[in-house]
């Protein structure tokens, strides 16, 4: 399986790439998200996921492991194929894909070319709890940018004292939303007490 492919951009287009590593260029299927994230770059790092069937190989690519994750999290709901996936990831941001079905919003996520009713019920249903527990990538966007900072540090804290990184997402996330404006140090132990 291939994890990241490492080159130079030959083209670069809104939906697709070509990367060449030692002569080869790997034509490589890419969301609007990850065009601005290579835009302008030469060198690039993109993280793959390969979609293999009987009658075709795709490569998809991402500009982060974070929305690579979120796209495989997207895939595995029934009715969501690659495609669609990729079409989500174009209209809206990671981040504002989480906190759309972390908050419900059905309206957000039927907005999307190719999601109805039914498919955005099922996203909700099938992903909310995954997604709030940790296991759908980088959850600390949910909080303002502001606490980004001071969220990676309390993760890294509450890690190293031996607690695991989706506890410690889940923690810190259920003391953000009751006290958005905590300092580093109460939010740490808020946190540990919830763990």
């Amino acid at each position: 399986m291939i994890d990241y492919i490492k080159g130079k951009i030959t083209e670069l287009n809104p939906s697709e790439m070509t990367v060449e590593t030692y002569g080869i260029g790997y034509k490589i299927l890419i969301s609007l998200q990850s065009f601005s994230f290579f835009e302008g770059k030469s060198d690039v790092t993109v993280y793959i996921h390969h979609y293999l069937r009987e009658d075709e190989e795709l490569f998809y690519g991402f500009g982060t492991k974070d929305e690579r994750d979120l796209f495989r999290l997207l895939i595995g709901v029934s009715g969501i194929g690659a495609a669609t996936a990729r079409m989500m990831l174009s209209s809206l941001s990671s981040e504002e894909i989480r906190n759309a079905i972390i908050a419900e919003d059905l309206a957000r996520i039927k907005s999307i070319k190719g999601i109805g009713l039914k498919s955005a019920q099922r996203l909700i249903l099938e992903l909310k709890d995954k997604i709030i527990k940790g296991t759908g990538g980088d959850i600390s966007g949910i909080a303002s940018k502001a606490d980004n900072g001071m969220m990676e540090e309390a993760s890294t804290a509450l890690v190293l004292l031996g607690f695991s990184k989706a506890n410690v997402q889940k923690a810190l996330n259920a003391v953000m939303k009751e006290n958005p404006q905590i300092s580093l140090e109460n939010l740490i132990k808020a946190a540990l007490k919830k763990l």
